[in-house]
Parts: structure tokens; sequence; C-alpha cells
């Protein structure tokens, strides 16, 4: 386990999620890349992030021993202010990774983008560079849509290490992105690495992005289900229902625990 790890935290069907919000995660980042400490990495977790948790171990195990676990999702805001911590907003990817860009310009971060796919990648390149004029890319890189053979993950391995970015950011998608940052965490000399699933599409804008107002009042995954329904119906309407029957579970176990106590 880490010994970064933030202290607050609720648990969530067994994965663990840290009470912080951006402006904290920024602070860890940029204390990660000044103290050259390698093998941090992000996981942004949410409602379906719990429920693949709670099926598979090692997804669990993934999450539990990343550095950071951020609430994503109106469930886990609504969540952490039941058990008492009143955070303010959703730790969305897209917004972490534009305002870590946006210190990165000034602080001469450099950064290597590894998902999605070629077009997405070129067209993320393009608006990061018009947008952050002053940007230091070490790299980018869309890996295959299989599973990579030990020759493969090795010259990856090699090719960013040589790039030495301060900053990985992954858009694998999850579980994929949690998986790989744990069984990689150890094999690149990278501080900080964070899986931002979407946030590659949307800032490359090959995907149509929630307007700020849904966002903000936690109807995004409406407007997910809507734009992409033959990929997130199970994420949104199975694993969502799952979740809601878990959580309750959960939480009426903990009253009836609090109850005896007093």
């Amino acid at each position: 386990m880490n010994s970064s790890k933030e202290t607050n935290f609720i648990d969530v069907c067994g994965m663990r999620v840290d009470m912080v919000q951006i402006p904290d995660i920024i602070k860890k980042m940029e204390y990660w890349i000044t103290n050259k400490e390698l093998g941090n990495y992000i996981v942004i977790s949410n409602a379906n992030d719990a429920i693949m948790s709670l099926k598979n171990p090692k997804i669990q195990t993934s999450v539990n021993d990343s550095s950071l676990s951020v609430p994503d999702g109106i469930s886990m805001v609504l969540l952490a202010r039941r058990y008492g911590y009143l955070l303010k907003k959703r730790v969305y990817g897209p917004d972490l990774m534009n305002e870590f860009l946006s210190l990165s310009a000034k602080k001469d971060y450099s950064h290597f983008f590894y998902g999605s796919d070629k077009d997405t990648l070129e067209k993320l390149k393009m608006n990061l560079i018009n947008k952050f004029p002053n940007i230091k890319i070490a790299g980018f890189y869309s890996p295959p849509f299989r599973e990579l053979t030990k020759e493969e993950d090795e010259k990856i391995i090699n090719m960013i290490n040589d790039a030495s970015p301060d900053v990985l950011w992954l858009g694998l998608g999850c579980p994929k992105q949690q998986l790989w940052m744990y069984e990689h965490k150890d094999k690149l000399k990278v501080p900080v690495m964070v899986g931002v699933g979407a946030a590659f599409d949307f800032l490359a804008k090959t995907k149509p992005q929630a307007p700020r107002w849904i966002r903000d009042n936690g109807f995004e995954w409406l407007f997910r289900l809507v734009t992409e329904p033959k990929r997130l119906w199970k994420r949104y309407l199975v694993n969502g229902s799952l979740f809601l029957y878990y959580i309750s579970k959960q939480l009426i176990v903990n009253f009836h625990k609090s109850s005896k106590k007093t």
C-alpha cells in the first residue's frame, strides 16, 4: 500500500474512495513530481467502478492500492455527504486534466498520453497545443485493442521511460486503466499516472460532452446513455441498479452497527 494515501476516505462496496477535491489532487501531484516519487497512480472512481470492484478482487486491489482513489459521479458525492464529508463537487476527469495542464504550462511539467486510437490522439494533440501553447508533450501512444505480448509491453515501458514524463495520462477505459497502472507502477519511472477514461475523447472532441449544467447537476450519466446507448446501457442501467442495491445494504448495516454502539 502506498504510504502517501489520504487518511480520510469512505468504503464503497469494499472500494476505497478518498475524500479529496481537484485542488487537493493537484497539490499531491505536484508533491510527487517535485520530490521525484515514482509509481504513484490516481484512480477516478464511480458507481460503475464500485460494482466491477465488488465482482472482481483484482480490480478492487488495483483501486485500493492506488495512491488516490477519487470520487467521480453524483452518487459518490451524495454518499460522501451521507458519511459527513461535505464535498462540493465530483472529481471529473476532464476537469482535473484541464486544470493540471493549465498549471503545467507555467511549471514546465511534461506529459505522455497513452490510450484511445490514433485519430483521437492526433486531434487531442492539436487541441491541447491550441489551448495550451506552452504545453510540454513527451509523447502519445495508441496501443493495440488486444492483449499485448510480453515483448510489446516491454517496448512500451521503455518508450515511456525514455520519454521521462512527469505525468502519464491514460485513456484506456475502466477497468483496464486501473489494472494497467497497478501492474506497471513499479516498472515505469513516472511520478504520477492518472486514469481519465473518456477525457481523451472529450478534449479531442471526438465524442459529445454533456453541457456544464448537466454535468454539475448530476445528469451526465443520462446524457451519455442517450448518446451511446449500445455501449453504456449495461453500465448505467444494470450496474447502476446493482450499486443502489448494494450501497443500500451497506448503509443499513452501518446504521444498525451505530445503533448498537449507542
